[in-house]
């Protein structure tokens, strides 16, 4: 597991800093700037090659850690050494406009890949779960909004909603844009009437915007009921004589709500005497049963050694090509300024930075997302693509951002930043990156081991 999440880490930096780098590599070419050479990876040259009439060195270096593209530049070669038929294909030497547009190129290829990624994702089908809401917890923002669960949400703020992942993002887009949060939703039962429930604004405050930010408003999707697949043999479910197809309604007088409900109960039940409340064949009977201690991590939890089935229910979003490209481009703009927002929410302090995330991370979730299969692990690459083509577009001096601060700042003066304001905003940039690296990793270490 270590070994794929390693692999799964490493394929998908690889083809996000060549594609960024291509982008750079590629406009230096069409505006006739010599590039001398291509490398993936940093610091020392482990091995290269030199192809093309400019014989670009094409390289790996030692550290997987990024990639760049040396352009011919007379700021760091003496002046001897450039040739005289080289002269005009200096990097420094092209209107300010050339060398906006090479700098960008990075960071645009980044956003084209995730639009490419998800086109071809739309097209393809993505299985997602239905848009299906489970039990609402009482005393929760969605519970005073008026939802109780068993609805299937048909639209967000008037914005259609076909699956799950859709609540998900249009929902974070109305709270990171501060909109009203409306729901549109079929009950549980209705033959086709739809219910508008507003979630209250005075309540809405959440402090982190992650992977679990819906829970906080009681929002959850739909779990199948728990209904008994398979007994394993010599287990507590087959001693007290539980079958499969068989439906758990209680535990112990208390209704069960679905599978997750059924499993999560047991679990804090070892070696307790309970009473299941059981469907079968359209008779209720009653079944005792005692959960056996398994030890985890240093801790007791129940088991009785049957399968109860909880993947949600699925429905595959697909589209033709047309809409598939618009789709594509909605996804990765959407994804695009929710990141900003966040960025800004961070900034003034309305986001927790605790939300950042560092290659620690990044590897894990990548990991995950390989085992998931293959559709999973290209949604994870179109994401941390456009995360790329946005951290790279930061004007942090050292990144491409950075760079394309002094060339905004020569198109309103008329006039290079001074060398020496060059360093220094450089020195401090480094310093800004290692800061944001070591919030990042103590994120990461936080998340993970604690």
């Amino acid at each position: 597991m270590v070994l794929q999440t390693i692999l799964a880490f490493l394929v998908a930096l690889s083809i996000l800093i060549v594609v960024h780098e291509l982008g750079h590599y590629l406009v230096a070419r069409i505006f006739n700037v010599k590039v001398l050479r291509f490398s993936l990876g940093m610091g020392k040259v482990i091995y290269s090659r030199r192809f093309g009439p400019d014989q670009t060195e094409w390289a790996i270096s030692l550290l997987p850690v990024g990639g760049y593209v040396r352009l011919l530049d007379i700021r760091t070669l003496e002046q001897e050494t450039l040739a005289e038929e080289d002269r005009d294909r200096e990097f420094t030497q092209k209107n300010v406009w050339v060398r906006i547009a090479i700098v960008a190129a990075g960071s645009l290829a980044n956003f084209l890949l995730a639009i490419l990624i998800l086109t071809g994702l739309f097209m393809y089908g993505v299985p997602e779960p239905v848009a299906k809401l489970r039990h609402v917890p009482e005393n929760t923002i969605a519970w005073a909004a008026g939802l109780r669960g068993g609805e299937t949400v048909v639209s967000i703020n008037d914005r259609p909603v076909r699956s799950w992942q859709e609540v998900r993002w249009h929902t974070m887009g109305s709270l990171m844009r501060s909109d009203p949060i409306v729901f549109e939703v079929l009950p549980a039962g209705s033959s086709g009437k739809t219910e508008k429930h507003i979630l209250p604004v005075e309540d809405r405050k959440i402090d982190e915007v992650d992977a679990h930010f819906l829970d906080r408003f009681g929002l959850f999707v739909a779990r199948p009921p728990a209904v008994i697949q398979t007994v394993l043999p010599g287990g507590p479910a087959q001693r007290a004589g539980l079958q499969p197809d068989d439906q758990v309604l209680g535990i112990s007088g208390e209704k069960v709500i679905d599978g997750l409900d059924f499993l999560l109960r047991i679990r804090q039940a070892a070696n307790e005497h309970l009473m299941l409340e059981i469907l079968r064949d359209g008779q209720k009977i009653q079944i005792a049963i005692i959960p056996e201690a398994v030890e985890e991590n240093g801790a007791l939890f129940g088991k009785i050694q049957a399968v109860v089935p909880l993947s949600p229910e699925m429905v595959t979003v697909r589209f033709g090509p047309v809409v598939s490209i618009g789709k594509g481009v909605a996804s990765a703009w959407q994804t695009t300024t929710m990141t900003l927002r966040m960025l800004g929410k961070m900034i003034t302090g309305q986001v927790s930075v605790k939300n950042i995330g560092g290659p620690i991370a990044i590897a894990d979730f990548a990991g995950q997302t390989a085992r998931a299969g293959p559709v999973r692990y290209l949604n994870f690459l179109a994401f941390i693509s456009i995360s790329i083509g946005i951290m790279n577009l930061l004007p942090i001096p050292v990144l491409d951002g950075g760079f394309l601060l002094y060339y905004a700042v020569e198109v309103v003066t008329g006039k290079t930043p001074s060398e020496r304001v060059g360093e220094i905003m450089q020195r401090i940039g480094i310093v800004l990156l290692m800061l944001l690296l070591v919030v990042a990793v103590f994120n990461d270490i936080t998340r993970l081991f604690f």
